[in-house]
């Protein structure tokens, strides 16, 4: 009797407690089954160093979503890109500036010829830190402008100089000036700003080693680490600007899409050149079908980035032809060049192994420049990086 009486105890104490324990997690009330426990909300915060760096362990999951390349990143990463503004940097592609430094790690990167031929490149830096250094950094003009413009307001430039008009000389100056990048730069407002021109060492340096036996313009070099954190303190510009007012406001993003199933054989390699005689800069990019991305080729051979010794690969190549035209404007020491970055025109858009023909459209410098098919839908693109080549209008792209 004593047994079956403890049986039935033990097995309605069970009962009970069984019945508090599911009321109290289901609810977060246990104080007479009636007041809740409201929790906190914690905002993530990423792991720190000694220092108070943010240690981006590359392993986590990848949950959230760059705005500007679709590429999916780690919280870690999220909490930094949240508390800045994207960053342009000017690097060059002359012969004497391989390899350069940080291309890899950029979400978006607009190459176009800069003078004579030689093609220069503006790596917008937002959702990722360069790995290491970045540069050559090289001088200003006018048409990457209108590309970075589109990146909210006061994004930052770093640069050092631009084309520009030399009112002592004239140099420059000829034709209203068109391609006068420094004074474009003081019209938007950015000088002392978000512009970061030539901004004094230790945020830009000279570096005469890492590239032995180069000429003096190929060595300025920074880190995008250093130039957010000379923007925050120096010029008060983190995610908000100096009235609190967000970049992102009126940001207007493109649509992007995870990878589709690929087709190698539509559009394996793809080759074309900026201007006849200059074949060191010409372009091939080879589909990399294991990684539905293309790698790039630069004058014949891979084109490397310095700080990992990896081969720049994109998951969306995107071509635009733009009308191309001389400045006009009596430079003495070469010709300046002009795009017409506005309006619309043809484009060819590959991703997943496969090109898409379609136009492309920017209403103004201020406007994203957007990608459309033939039936006049925008294309989504890849996640990743997108690679943005500006070619005059007519050259040929064969692929």
């Amino acid at each position: 009797m004593t047994k079956r009486v403890f049986i039935i105890a033990a097995v309605s104490l069970y009962i009970i407690s069984a019945y508090f324990s599911f009321y109290y997690f289901s609810t977060g009330s246990i104080s007479g089954l009636t007041q809740k426990i409201n929790l906190p909300l914690v905002k993530y915060k990423p792991p720190v160093d000694s220092k108070g760096n943010v240690i981006i362990d590359t392993s986590a999951p990848k949950t959230e979503e760059c705005p500007l390349s679709g590429e999916m990143l780690t919280k870690a990463h999220k909490a930094l890109w949240e508390k800045r503004r994207p960053l342009g940097v000017m690097i060059e592609n002359s012969i004497d500036a391989r390899p350069q430094s940080g291309l890899t790690s950029a979400d978006i990167i607009y190459e176009a010829v800069a003078e004579g031929g030689i093609t220069r490149f503006l790596a917008v830096f937002y959702c990722k830190d360069s790995d290491g250094y970045v540069g050559p950094v090289r001088s200003a003009r006018v048409y990457f402008i209108d590309m970075l413009s589109e990146y909210g307001d006061f994004p930052l430039y770093a640069h050092v100089g631009g084309a520009n008009c030399n009112r002592t000389t004239g140099s420059g100056c000829g034709n209203g000036a068109p391609a006068d990048a420094l004074g474009k730069i003081a019209k938007l407002k950015w000088v002392s700003y978000n512009d970061l021109n030539h901004i004094p060492y230790p945020v830009m340096w000279r570096d005469y080693d890492r590239l032995p036996n180069r000429a003096t313009e190929h060595t300025v070099y920074s880190t995008t680490v250093k130039l957010w954190a000379y923007a925050g303190e120096k010029r008060k510009l983190s995610n908000v600007d100096d009235e609190g007012n967000e970049w992102n406001s009126q940001f207007d993003g493109w649509k992007f899409k995870d990878d589709e199933s690929v087709n190698p054989s539509e559009a394996g390699k793809i080759d074309f050149i900026f201007w006849q005689g200059k074949s060191d800069y010409d372009v091939t990019w080879e589909y990399d079908s294991k990684g539905n991305s293309y790698k790039r080729l630069n004058g014949g051979t891979p084109h490397l980035n310095k700080n990992n010794d990896k081969q720049i690969e994109a998951k969306n190549v995107v071509i635009v032809f733009m009308a191309e035209s001389t400045a006009r404007d009596n430079y003495t020491e070469g010709s300046h060049l002009l795009y017409k970055t506005t309006g619309d025109g043809e484009a060819i858009i590959f991703q997943d192994g496969k090109a898409i023909k379609g136009r492309w459209r920017k209403k103004d410098v201020f406007t994203r420049i957007k990608f459309y098919d033939t039936r006049g839908s925008e294309v989504a693109l890849n996640r990743g990086q997108v690679f943005i080549e500006i070619l005059p209008k007519g050259n040929t792209v064969n692929y």
